[in-house]
């Protein structure tokens, strides 16, 4: 795998245990502060698409009331970022998705999860791992702005016919950037 190199040419705080990051969208700031003791390939592999900027001006794709806000793979005229090699999963690192953590999409695959994340709106239970199943890992939460979450996760949807997925919103909400914090 080539990102491990990539990672390490760019300044990911690498020596930070929980370095924080800032959101910067269309509905508000938010900031979470991401756990590299708990996830340390997750929050590398998502730092790596952060300060490489690649996720500034995406959108957020999937929003669905009472359960997530999606973003992370979408330019607001529907194509997707540049992805790097998928992930380890880590969900089994002790980390819920609980309301207001952030957490790694992934497809079926549980070792899929590559640039999308999601924020969860609610208690998720069954997103966590469990003796027969692989979970979704939980890398980081939210430790302010909670309310502009809530309040994206309140828009109205819709089935968008460009990318044959339900739950888009009507009016796109803007990741205008994430950038990671200076160490405390």
């Amino acid at each position: 795998m080539s990102f491990p190199v990539l990672a390490a040419k760019l300044d990911i705080q690498p020596n930070s245990l929980y370095p924080q990051v800032e959101f910067d969208t269309s509905m508000g700031k938010v900031i979470v502060e991401l756990d590299r003791t708990r996830a340390p390939i997750t929050v590398d592999n998502f730092l790596t698409y952060a300060v490489s900027g690649d996720y500034n001006n995406t959108i957020f794709h999937r929003v669905i009331s009472e359960f997530v806000v999606q973003g992370g793979g979408l330019k607001p005229n529907l194509k997707e970022i540049k992805i790097r090699d998928a992930i380890v999963n880590e969900s089994g690192n002790g980390l819920q998705n609980d309301r207001g953590s952030i957490a790694m999409a992934r497809e079926n695959s549980p070792h899929s999860a590559t640039n999308q994340f999601y924020f969860n709106v609610a208690d998720n239970s069954a997103l966590n791992p469990s003796t027969r199943r692989w979970g979704y890992t939980v890398f980081g939460e939210v430790v302010s702005g909670m309310e502009v979450i809530d309040a994206m996760s309140q828009v109205p949807t819709s089935h968008n016919a460009t990318l044959g997925w339900p739950d888009v919103p009507v009016k796109p909400i803007i990741l205008k950037s994430v950038k990671l914090l200076p160490r405390n």
